[in-house]
């Protein structure tokens, strides 16, 4: 058994696209191009508007904060929910109370009908 830490003081500082108050910590690559992640906002941060590389998947598992898409529209989430940004779509997300979003990265991502 090995014990591991996830925190945001483990993590890195997300200084591009004029974030702030923004951190990533990466939990594990997968053998097929996959990245899975926490990001933490802290109160009033935001990580800002860009394109997805590839699909992602922002899912709240602390605190609430927002999301927005191409039209830069903001959209509450709150613990226990998420977005999915296919490869291309713009996007930002922010919070002003702070949050913990698990963020999972890869060429496809496919969700079941569970909304």
């Amino acid at each position: 058994m090995e014990i591991y830490k996830f925190t945001m003081d483990d993590g890195k500082t997300i200084d591009n696209y004029n974030s702030v108050a923004a951190f990533y910590t990466k939990i594990m690559k997968t053998v097929e191009p996959t990245n899975i992640g926490l990001v933490y906002i802290e109160p009033g941060g935001v990580i800002g508007h860009h394109e997805a590389p590839v699909a992602q998947l922002f899912v709240v598992i602390q605190g609430d904060g927002w999301v927005s898409g191409e039209d830069r529209k903001k959209i509450l989430l709150r613990n226990g929910e998420g977005v999915l940004w296919q490869t291309g779509q713009g996007h930002a997300s922010g919070s002003d109370t702070g949050l913990t979003a698990l963020v999972i990265q890869a060429k496809h991502i496919e969700i079941p009908s569970i909304k």
